[in-house]
């Protein structure tokens, strides 16, 4: 058996016995990137050399294999895959204010080191830090809203429970709020999606960096029946949204674009179509003009706005032709 066989059987071995109901067939296939026969003979091998293999068949017919009461601890394969991609988002966690999520990051690494030898552990740490110096993105360069660590505590606490938040919103002076969190959305400005009973059932967003307090109080609610975060995102463009500018957005860039903008994904649900000219028009629904005309703006003349009115007015004045790139 070669080497990287072997580490794929321990791999398999370690899947079998993890799983509650163990392993089939697809799921290799999937997990390995293998056809149906190579996954065939995985499993035949896992019988072969391990004695407490058990193969069950389920209830649509389809067969499963188990580990049973395995040793599988004993055996460690290397982790440097596991540690770099916890570091990435322990640093991610930690540069958007996650300070509890860093944390818990941090001690899933630390286990993982300490189950390696002195000498394997150093080794690790240095290999992994020479894959994250190398990777640029994990420093995020660029301007981003500080979030306070105690506010976004209370609201993950919040989301968890669900439980009421009190907020101070906007200003010292300001009233404090009740509300109802439904969701956090995270990007170059953050947004908790919430309810504030008092003023209807109406989703309303508040600005992550204008929450000036917030305390996780001992009341459970109910989320809006039907509320689903991911579809409510995607009625935006970026990450704030306005019903009243909701919409179909249609873009159209020019031939010499086309191709730098044909590789952009703009909106989850967006439609490209190539026209005979050879410029490209981009279609989706959303809403929030603003974030829409700042990304726009860096295309320069080579963008145009067909749809919405509103939109195009907002541009028309801040089309540059001097800009030496694409985005």
């Amino acid at each position: 058996m070669s080497f990287a066989k072997a580490q794929d059987l321990i791999r398999l071995a370690r899947l079998a016995a993890t799983r509650r109901t163990g392993i089939g067939l697809d799921e290799i296939c999937e997990e390995f990137g293998v056809s149906h026969r190579t996954a065939q003979r995985m499993t035949d091998a896992l019988e072969t050399v391990l004695a407490n293999v058990e193969v069950v068949d389920g209830p649509d017919r389809r067969r499963r294999w188990r580990v049973i009461d395995p040793a599988l601890d004993r055996l460690q394969p290397r982790q440097e895959t596991a540690i770099e991609a916890l570091e990435i988002a322990s640093r991610t966690a930690r540069g958007d204010g996650r300070v509890r999520h860093a944390a818990a990051l941090d001690d899933l690494r630390d286990g993982l080191l300490a189950r390696l030898t002195p000498k394997d552990a150093m080794r690790t740490e240095a290999d992994v830090e020479a894959v994250l110096l190398a990777m640029g993105s994990v420093t995020r360069p660029g301007p981003r809203v500080n979030l306070a660590p105690a506010v976004l505590d209370a609201v993950i606490e919040g989301l968890r429970g669900p439980f009421l938040l009190r907020i101070r919103y906007g200003t010292e002076d300001a009233s404090e709020r009740v509300i109802e969190p439904h969701g956090l959305l995270l990007g170059h400005r953050s947004y908790l999606v919430a309810r504030q009973p008092e003023r209807g059932d109406a989703m309303r967003n508040f600005r992550m960096d204008r929450i000036l307090s917030a305390q996780t109080l001992d009341q459970s609610f109910s989320f809006a029946p039907g509320f689903s975060l991911q579809e409510y995102a995607a009625r935006s463009f970026g990450v704030y949204q306005d019903q009243r500018e909701y919409g179909e957005i249609i873009w159209r860039f020019a031939p010499h674009a086309a191709a730098r903008a044909a590789g952009f994904c703009f909106h989850p649900d967006q439609t490209a179509e190539l026209q005979t000219d050879g410029s490209l028009i981009v279609r989706f629904h959303a809403s929030g003009w603003l974030e829409m005309a700042w990304h726009l703006y860096q295309w320069g003349d080579v963008v145009e706005v067909i749809a919405p009115e509103g939109l195009r007015r907002m541009v028309e004045d801040h089309r540059r032709s001097d800009f030496a790139a694409f985005p």
